[in-house]
């Protein structure tokens, strides 16, 4: 994965480095506190983008000379950049996206009304913000004021980030991320009556933006609620070290590894790291021989000491970071937590 942060003209960079931090502040701008959500437009540099749609054209060649042709019903959206105040692709070369006729630009300061609605109603703070791929991906994320405690020891921040695409590759969504203190370890979980997820629609009135975010936390408190009954279940539950070995061995499959290209030693260091982050991590000695801790021990590894490529440090750990929220390794985290805490 290259790096995804966006680097703008006058060398500045959503940012910040640290050993245990969580994704989001490796990711995004740190916002100072006490901003609205129209400030952290500005501070973040998510403003004044002006996102437009703009047909897309080929050029044709034959023997008859050069022309060019609006490829009917295909657009490529642009903005104005940040940095140089000028228009361009929005994604740029690697990361742009076509969309069609019925798509509307859902410009980032349609969010500002929605994002204070959360945060007023909730008492949650702003905490990151930034854009990612060119601009095609933009966040912001709060911190709501209270923290869980698990088992009576082990603390667990709640955040919500939203999202917001613009090359038609999602929807705005609203992500409910669980951080575990001691070590930033980003949580994942579909829990049974409780959400993680949730959608913010494109073409509703900014008059019933304040609804959706009620809504949205109606939902977002319900999560809480589940997740933190299902982890006092999984804190106060043993787990032998062969019970952890056979949920690990039904996450990561032999099969999958083979299919994927891994060779058995990545898999046999997958299996001497997990083992150790479980029985000798010292993150997880407050919580030692449970199945929360093989909950962790899982999301540990996933978040700060799975292989991850990049070319220098910084890379590695911005790498590491996107890909702690992706797809794929919010799935793993996910069926991890359904089977610790069956």
């Amino acid at each position: 994965m290259s790096h995804e942060l966006e680097q703008f003209s006058d060398g500045t960079t959503a940012f910040a480095a640290g050993h245990n931090v969580d994704a989001w502040h490796r990711l995004g701008t740190v916002l100072p506190d006490g901003l609205t959500a129209e400030q952290v437009m500005t501070h973040a540099k998510l403003g004044g983008w002006d996102v437009a749609k703009q047909p897309v054209s080929t050029t044709l060649v034959d023997e008859h000379g050069v022309s060019t042709i609006e490829v009917a019903g295909k657009f490529i959206t642009v903005r104005i950049n940040p940095a140089t105040r000028r228009r361009e692709i929005i994604g740029g070369q690697e990361h742009n996206g076509i969309v069609g006729e019925t798509y509307q630009p859902f410009q980032n300061e349609r969010l500002t009304e929605y994002l204070q609605a959360l945060t007023d109603e909730s008492g949650a703070t702003f905490d990151t913000a930034g854009s990612m791929r060119g601009g095609a991906d933009v966040f912001v994320t709060m911190k709501l004021p209270t923290s869980m405690m698990i088992g009576g020891v082990d603390a667990v921040d709640m955040n919500i980030a939203v999202l917001n695409n613009h090359t038609g590759d999602r929807a705005i969504t609203g992500l409910l991320t669980p951080v575990r203190v001691v070590c930033a370890n980003t949580q994942r979980a579909a829990l049974a009556n409780a959400a993680g997820t949730f959608k913010i629609r494109h073409t509703a009135k900014a008059g019933n933006r304040v609804r959706e975010a009620r809504e949205a936390l109606g939902l977002t408190f319900r999560f809480v609620e589940q997740f933190e009954q299902a982890a006092e279940r999984m804190i106060n539950e043993a787990m032998a070290l062969d019970d952890f070995e056979k949920v690990c061995a039904e996450i990561w499959e032999p099969a999958r590894d083979a299919k994927q290209g891994r060779s058995r030693t990545i898999a046999a260091n997958r299996e001497t790291e997990l083992r150790k982050l479980l029985l000798s991590g010292g993150n997880n000695e407050q919580i030692r021989g449970t199945r929360w801790a093989g909950y962790q021990a899982i999301t540990e590894y996933l978040d700060h000491a799975a292989p991850v490529h990049g070319k220098t440090t910084s890379e590695k750990a911005t790498n590491r970071a996107l890909r702690s929220i992706s797809g794929s390794v919010s799935d793993t985290k996910t069926r991890a937590f359904a089977l610790l805490s069956a």
